[in-house]
């Protein structure tokens, strides 16, 4: 529970660094004139891997380490399931980059 509770409080002692981070992202990536929908879907990319990665290891801290590998499974699972669309737009846009036959 020690383990637990301390990582919550780093956590939420640097939720105002994070919201800092995120803003100055999203401010750089409208100013170049990237899609928000996917600067946002690589900024939920990032946090699913955090967050699995910090249940990982509270589950392997409390011995648990087939359920720590299921919370892996999980969160790489969403993040494809995230990235889809991101990979959709990469390869219409190298087939159309590409010449006419």
């Amino acid at each position: 529970m020690l383990i637990l509770f301390t990582g919550c409080a780093i956590f939420l002692f640097l939720v105002d660094q994070i919201h800092g981070i995120i803003s100055t992202i999203e401010i750089l990536a409208a100013n170049a004139g990237i899609n928000t929908m996917y600067v946002k879907t690589i900024l939920k990319i990032i946090g699913i891997a955090y967050i699995a990665e910090f249940a990982s290891h509270i589950s392997k801290d409390a011995g648990m380490g087939a359920m720590a590998a299921k919370v892996e499974l999980a969160g790489k699972i969403l993040i494809l399931a995230l990235a889809v669309p991101i990979l959709t737009v990469l390869i219409d846009t190298i087939i159309n980059m590409m010449p006419v036959r």
